[in-house]
């Protein structure tokens, strides 16, 4: 099974993935924010309807689509290492969570790849850390669901020159955003079997 496919998404309906873990955990000065209550809502409909939402793909996300097996293969041959391409990776005890990381590496590392069409993006990927920290809560929460040791978060543009085309910037686990992570999926999944029943009852009722 590849990502993107109509069976990947399957997979991925009604679940608290990578892509969506930074929504689950974003907050205001007030609490959460609204991309969390918005994240509850679409991971009931996803339940009920058995469909994933996430299908919408703007210019940046096709972008990155057609760059990443490139992006691999530069990763591959810098590293001097093989990446074998996984789908989705459920949690082990949490049937309503689970990862696509990009691939695995060895026995205890990933790689996630970024191709962003923004080169100043791209640019703060070989010059700093806000990269990796952009990303913070999909690293750790595909360390935390696959039981890994470390990510390699990693940025692609060919349009740089040679040498500079690839950066990648290696994060180990945080033990600390892991638990906070845990408990925010554990806490949300309340919500998201609430918010199911509750539109149960309005169906029938419609």
């Amino acid at each position: 099974m590849q990502q993107g496919t109509s069976e990947w998404l399957a997979l991925r309906a009604g679940k608290f993935t990578g892509s969506r873990f930074a929504d689950l955990m974003a907050r205001t000065r007030s609490g959460p924010s609204t991309s969390r209550a918005n994240l509850i809502v679409t991971l009931a409909v996803e339940r009920l309807t058995g469909s994933c939402m996430e299908t919408y793909q703007n210019a940046a996300m096709l972008r990155g689509i057609e760059l990443e097996a490139e992006a691999r293969a530069a990763y591959e041959a810098r590293e001097l290492v093989a990446v074998e391409e996984v789908a989705f990776i459920p949690h082990p005890t949490l049937p309503f969570v689970g990862v696509s990381p990009d691939g695995l590496v060895g026995e205890s590392g990933m790689v996630e790849i970024k191709c962003p069409s923004a080169s100043a993006k791209h640019y703060a990927a070989l010059t700093s850390v806000a990269h990796a920290d952009e990303y913070t809560w999909q690293l750790q929460g595909q360390l935390w669901v696959t039981d890994r040791d470390w990510v390699d978060a990693v940025s692609y543009d060919p349009r740089f020159p040679d040498g500079l085309q690839l950066a990648a910037i290696r994060i180990g686990r945080n033990e600390s955003e892991i638990r906070s992570l845990e408990e925010a999926c554990i806490a949300a999944e309340e919500e998201v079997c609430a918010a199911v029943l509750q539109l149960r009852q309005m169906q029938k009722a419609a």
